[in-house]
């Protein structure tokens, strides 16, 4: 006779609704200390025990690897002990159980782990810090084969990703949407609410516990700049015009993400007609995206800014990134190395020049909104540095912009710069 394994959890009464109502694809917005990384683990351990599907997989996600480790680890452990003949791997954060299932952690900062694997089912955990681009082009694909399910899950951190994906499942009966404020659910009394009123900003307040998606971002670094672009309606369609040079900006990475900010100045204005981002392609890919850019606007290309470290030899063949874009037909000016909060302060002095489209720079814009402090949860204070997540890449190349810009570039400072008809590109 079959041994009956209990595990030890106790879903509350919301926690139980949702559990009984969730959809292949599922939006769930929910205050703090709701209980939503309990409830998402035990999510994932019930249909990995109870699948019938041979060798099934499922994932749980946080922004970072290091959050997927301190969020959810000991809980995922916990919860799967009282089954026998379980196998933990440490190092990998998974655990493999006696059906052949697997349920392993992710962080969305190293997203080439997940690609080319299968899923039957995963959690996205506080989806609002993750970058939108990820479970089209990476996580759907992994849940196609089996027709697996996704859960994102989370608090709002302004209207970015996980604000539009919500509207989506609350206007799409393939989708459920589901919204749990702190003030109809009880479950944090009102005596702690009161005091946390008390302790904290209307803002945080409002986006921690009430689930608001216009409170400010917590320690953004370019809030007050953003949100001055979106009332004075800086935000919006940017023509692309064919007769002003277009100028790049780039922040450099393989395995981390490589990022171009595309800029045209009319006048004071500094217009952001286009953002591009990839990861894990060489300079080919890159400058192959410029010219196709280039075909369908009719533009012609200005300068190229790079980080200093664009110089940087690599041992094996002694060549820089530098060198390497210049025999394929794109010669960089390099801005000067600096600090990162010099380059802040130079952003924001720029700010109130800044126009974005809104289309093209989508993503972008998400990125810059997002870009924001670390925390110092044990000092209780935001951190001098800004956090070095899935945004930061695209705050550094708009960093490139704020050191390098200048409005007319002298004859002699094209004189040093490379000889490279930056017209033309060969095509890879």
């Amino acid at each position: 006779m079959a041994s009956t394994v209990v595990i030890p959890y106790s879903p509350r009464p919301l926690q139980q609704q949702i559990h009984d109502q969730l959809k292949r694809w599922s939006v769930v917005v929910c205050h703090r200390r709701f209980g939503k990384t309990v409830f998402a683990i035990n999510h994932l351990l019930r249909d990995c025990l109870t699948s019938s599907k041979e060798r099934p997989r499922y994932a749980y996600l946080a922004p970072t690897y290091k959050q997927a480790k301190t969020i959810a680890w000991d809980y995922l452990q916990h919860y799967s002990r009282p089954i026998p003949g379980i196998v933990i791997n440490q190092s990998e954060l998974r655990i493999d159980y006696p059906n052949g299932g697997r349920i392993q952690l992710f962080g969305c900062d190293t997203p080439d782990a997940l690609r080319g694997i299968y899923l039957d089912g995963c959690i996205l955990d506080e989806y609002a810090q993750m970058p939108s681009s990820l479970f089209g082009e990476v996580l759907r694909p992994a849940l196609s084969d089996r027709k697996g399910w996704a859960l994102f899950i989370g608090t709002p951190k302004g209207k970015n990703a996980f604000h539009t994906l919500y509207e989506h499942a609350d206007n799409d009966d393939q989708w459920l949407a589901v919204v749990h404020k702190a003030s109809d659910t009880g479950i944090v009394d009102e005596e702690e609410l009161k005091d946390a009123r008390g302790i904290m900003t209307d803002e945080e307040y409002e986006q921690e516990y009430e689930c608001s998606w216009s409170a400010a971002i917590r320690g953004a670094v370019y809030g007050k700049e953003m949100a001055a672009c979106i009332r004075d309606d800086r935000i919006g369609f940017i023509p692309v015009e064919p007769s002003i040079p277009v100028h790049t900006f780039w922040d450099l990475g393989i395995a981390d993400s490589m990022t171009i900010w595309f800029v045209q100045a009319v006048g004071k204005e500094i217009r952001f007609i286009n953002y591009y981002e990839h990861t894990g392609e060489g300079m080919a890919h890159y400058i192959n995206y410029l010219d196709q850019f280039k075909r369908d606007h009719g533009i012609t290309y200005g300068d190229h800014f790079a980080p200093h470290d664009i110089e940087v030899r690599e041992l094996s063949t002694g060549k820089s990134r530098r060198d390497t874009a210049l025999k394929m037909g794109i010669g960089f000016r390099v801005v000067p190395q600096h600090k990162v909060a010099d380059g802040i302060e130079a952003t924001r002095r720029l700010f109130n020049r800044f126009w974005f489209d809104e289309k093209r720079c989508k993503h972008g814009i998400e990125c810059v909104s997002q870009y924001r402090y670390d925390y110092d949860e044990k000092r209780g204070v935001f951190r001098d540095t800004p956090l070095h997540d899935w945004a930061s890449h695209c705050a550094d190349a708009l960093r490139q912009l704020a050191m390098g810009w200048s409005e007319v570039l002298t004859q002699k400072e094209r004189d040093m710069s490379p000889v490279v008809a930056k017209s033309d590109f060969e095509v890879f």
